[in-house]
């Protein structure tokens, strides 16, 4: 079959390609996606997520590992990523963060011409539509609905105040013109429309929408599994799709949008990478690129959690599941109240030294219990805070386990190979104590989990001991003009023609922030980029 453009990989950055690109009536868009529909009730009903997050068993989810990671006792990582249309925002807690303005205006200097906060600004405005309506910061008129969550729970409120006891500021818009501060996640959640309280999946505001265009195919439960060179130029990609492989064939252009995990994996399977990984694993050497699957970055997250002592928070007890059930027909109603919630309701960016210029610490306050990843359940009613280093300095790495292009790729993330990571991380730790700590959160305030005897040496071996990702990895196949890079500022393979790839695995350095918005933001620039 052919196309003049084959986007593989379906989530984020995919939805939006397909949708912007098949705008055009003139070309055909074929968009291929390994998981599903990405339209189920787990996806839309954002209390659902719950459901999903563990892997167990795996819906909507890769539910991939780590190798063993030594700084972290030798423990196994565990990555939740979407495997849906939409992708990971099929699957995430739905929360609208940009980053700093500072952390694309580093992009710029680390050689992504062109991705300066200036540069970039507009692609946010094009894709939102907040409900708060459109200013200087903020579009009102994009696919992306972007929300205020609509019954927060009185202990995500708390968590504010206690924030304020404890001297950080109130701040109601996290993508406003400072960051700093403490507030009420926004979320990507439809605010009108028949879909109102449902999660805003990239898929839901960008492709369902486009799915009736004839120009546009979309294949689901179909993996890439490699990427077809001819000449020094991509000409198309081999699927396999019900238990049979097609080609598929593109006049213009293959777009790689796989993810930070995904994207390296398909052009290492395709001969593309660094040349001793391809011939440790007989793939032959198509083109010789040191970066791919290098320069992994992620923000490491330490979780502190209590039991609550008033009930209006999330419990898996038998008097909070049926809090849940009468939730979930309120939300059937008129999409509201507990099931609307993204669970991570609160937040703030914080310092961990008043002379940085940017925050350098990122808090979620959950509404639940959250123990590795809910693959460690409690039934009590309680609240967690999660607290992590948004600029690490450890790196790790994405490999091939084998040749087979149906293998899980090669993850080392790295952690805490920087001890510098460790050090921000610790100091996070003892803020989001006092935090936690402070005077608003004592109506809910019961035992906490795993409690230490307050010295650096227990805080540091609890990190060891549970500490893992909050979901935002990065940086495998670099946008830059060095060596190293994967792709240049315009996102073309460097040294191929007719290839991109589009997605967050670009990114020179992880934001300062949730990715999911940037992701979306790559995506519709990129749209441009290769319509012109």
């Amino acid at each position: 079959m052919q196309f003049d453009y084959v986007i593989l990989g379906g989530g984020s950055a995919g939805s939006v390609l397909a949708a912007r690109l098949s705008e055009d009536p003139s070309v055909t868009v074929c968009l291929v996606e390994a998981g599903g529909g990405g339209n189920d009730i787990l996806i839309r009903a954002p209390a659902l997520v719950a459901a999903m997050i563990s892997g167990r068993p795996p819906l909507n989810n890769w539910a991939l590992k780590t190798v063993p990671q030594p700084e972290l006792n030798g423990r196994r990582g565990f990555h939740p990523r979407g495997k849906a249309l939409g992708g990971s925002s099929a699957i995430n807690a739905m929360l609208y963060v940009r980053g700093h303005p500072g952390d694309y205006d580093e992009w710029a200097d680390l050689g992504a011409e062109g991705w300066d906060w200036a540069s970039v600004k507009p692609w946010f405005l094009r894709a939102e539509r907040n409900q708060r309506g459109a200013d200087a910061l903020h579009g009102a008129a994009g696919a992306l609905q972007v929300a205020d969550q609509n019954a927060p729970r009185p202990a995500a409120r708390a968590f504010v105040d206690a924030c304020a006891a404890m001297q950080v500021r109130r701040n109601d818009d996290f993508n406003g013109a400072e960051q700093e501060g403490a507030g009420l996640y926004q979320v990507t959640q439809f605010f009108e429309g028949p879909h109102k309280g449902e999660r805003c999946s990239a898929a839901a505001a960008y492709l369902f929408p486009a799915m009736g265009r004839t120009n546009l195919m979309v294949l689901t439960k179909a993996r890439a599994e490699r990427i077809l060179i001819e000449n020094g130029r991509a000409t198309g990609a081999l699927i396999r799709r019900r238990g049979r492989q097609w080609r598929l064939t593109a006049r213009r252009e293959v777009i790689v949008s796989g993810g930070a995990f995904g994207s390296p994996q398909l052009l290492l399977l395709s001969g593309i990478g660094p040349e001793a990984e391809l011939r440790a694993h007989g793939i032959a050497v198509q083109h010789d690129l040191p970066g791919v699957g290098q320069n992994l970055q992620d923000h490491l997250d330490h979780i502190l959690s209590y039991r609550s002592l008033r009930k209006d928070v999330v419990g898996l007890n038998p008097a909070g599941l049926a809090r849940l059930g009468r939730a979930a027909l309120r939300w059937r109603r008129d999409g509201s109240g507990l099931f609307a919630s993204p669970f991570a309701e609160g937040g703030a960016f914080l310092k961990s030294s008043p002379d940085l210029a940017r925050p350098d610490l990122q808090l979620h306050f959950v509404v639940g219990i959250v123990d590795q990843h809910m693959r460690k359940l409690h039934l009590a009613d309680g609240y967690s805070c999660h607290v992590c280093v948004l600029r690490p300095e450890s790196r790790g790495s994405v490999g091939l386990t084998d040749a087979h292009p149906g293998s899980v790729p090669r993850i080392d993330m790295g952690f805490l190979t920087a001890p510098a990571d460790l050090k921000a991380l610790m100091a996070g730790a003892r803020i989001t104590e006092r935090i936690m700590e402070a005077e608003p959160m004592t109506p809910w305030r019961g035992r906490r989990f795993y409690p230490n005897d307050g010295s650096d040496a227990a805080l540091e071996a609890d990190i060891r001991a549970r500490a893992d990702t909050v979901y935002h990895p990065v940086g495998t196949c670099r946008m830059g003009q060095d060596a190293m890079a994967v792709v240049d500022p315009a996102l073309k393979v460097r040294g191929l023609a007719g290839l991109r790839v589009v997605d967050a695995s670009v990114m020179p350095r992880v934001v300062g922030g949730n990715t999911n918005a940037p992701t979306i933001m790559i995506a519709e620039r990129a749209a441009d980029l290769i319509r012109a």
